[in-house]
C-alpha cells in the first residue's frame, strides 16, 4: 500500500564522480546501494537501508554528463562545515575505527570527541566532494525517534 501522506524521503547530492561516491557509501557507512540508474542525463543511485521498508529515507546520488547538467559549471554544493548527515554507530570503537579510516585516507575532518549530551560521541568526516558526515555513538536521534513518533492513524 502507497501511502499519499506527506513524508520526508530523501536527501539528493550533485556528485562529481558517482562511483566514488557510491563506494564511499556503501563501505564506510551502513547504507547499501539499493538501485542505480543511467540516462541521457547521467547517473543517479539510492542508497539507504533495506531493511527499513516502513520508514524509508534514501540518498540520492547524481552526476549529469558533460553539457546535461542543469547547473553548468556550478561546482556541487557541499553540506558542512557544522551541516552533515548524521550515522549512528553501535560503539565508540566503532566511531574510533571510523575515524582511523578517514584518517587514512586523509578525509577525516576532525577525530572523535565526546561532547555533551545529547551529541554524544562523534567525529566528522569528508565523503569524496567535501559533504560532511557525522559518526556518533549514544547520541540517541534513533531511539528518540522511534520511542515519540507514531504510526499513522494511532493518535
Amino acid at each position: 500500500m502507497t501511502s499519499r501522506l506527506p513524508r520526508w524521503t530523501h536527501l539528493a547530492l550533485r556528485v562529481r564522480d558517482i562511483d566514488a561516491s557510491i563506494d564511499f557509501y556503501t563501505t564506510h557507512t551502513p547504507l547499501e546501494l539499493l538501485t542505480r540508474r543511467q540516462d541521457d542525463d547521467g547517473f543517479a543511485a539510492w542508497l539507504g537501508h533495506s531493511d527499513s521498508p516502513d520508514a524509508p529515507f534514501l540518498l540520492v546520488l547524481a552526476q549529469f554528463l558533460p553539457g546535461h547538467d542543469p547547473y553548468g559549471d556550478t561546482p556541487p554544493a557541499k553540506i558542512g562545515p557544522f551541516a552533515h548527515l548524521g550515522i549512528e554507530l553501535a560503539s565508540r570503537a566503532d566511531v574510533d575505527a571510523a575515524a582511523a579510516t578517514a584518517a587514512a585516507g586523509g578525509w577525516l575532518q576532525s577525530g572523535p570527541i565526546e561532547l555533551p549530551p545529547p551529541v554524544g560521541y562523534v567525529c566528522m568526516v569528508n565523503d569524496p566532494d567535501g559533504n560532511t558526515i557525522e559518526f556518533s555513538y549514544d547520541q540517541g536521534v534513533f531511539d528518540f525517534a522511534r520511542e515519540h513518533m507514531r504510526a499513522p492513524g494511532v493518535g
